[in-house]
């Protein structure tokens, strides 16, 4: 493991790295929001139609 070069890597990566515009940022919560929400639906789906089969015990 070189040190100094893994340094000067990192300081190279955020020399690059830039603040996201509002615009960006908002867009990206949004999209992340709706995968949260949906994978939250999926769950109470499957959650609602255990409760409908027989012998089957909810969590």
């Amino acid at each position: 493991m070189d040190v100094p070069y893994d340094l000067t890597s990192y300081v190279r990566v955020l020399k690059l790295a830039s603040t996201p515009s509002w615009e960006e940022f908002s867009r990206v919560a949004l999209i992340a929001g709706a995968g949260i929400v949906i994978v939250g639906l999926i769950g109470f789906a499957i959650f609602v139609m255990m409760n409908f089969v027989p012998g089957s015990t909810p969590a």
